[in-house]
């Protein structure tokens, strides 16, 4: 376990930079997060994304596949790919404080 600073707060995290404790989550984190990955400033799409990863974190205990995201979260997975390059399931998590899907690498 790691701990780092972001959003001027210590945050727990795995050795990928994964949120250990999502209760430590919040939008500001969020953002924090994904101008730390590089990805900018968060969009309504990217909310949508994560707020739906999140959602099903906490009702399943796991994080959605890609075919699951792309199928419910509203967002097609092409648009996925835009707004999570270099893999969305993973980096959508990783913003949403949430663990790393199964199968993602």
């Amino acid at each position: 376990m790691t701990t780092m600073t972001l959003a001027d707060r210590q945050i727990e995290t795995d050795a990928e930079g994964y949120l250990q404790k999502p209760e430590q989550w919040d939008r500001e984190l969020a953002q924090e997060i994904a101008t730390d990955i590089g990805l900018g400033a968060l969009q309504e799409d990217h909310w949508k994304v994560i707020e739906f990863m999140r959602a099903r974190y906490l009702e399943a205990g796991t994080a959605p596949s890609i075919r699951t995201l792309g199928k419910e979260s509203g967002v097609p997975i092409k648009d996925l790919y835009k707004l999570f390059p270099k893999g969305p399931a993973k980096l959508a998590a990783k913003v949403a404080g949430i663990p790393k899907p199964r199968g993602c690498i």
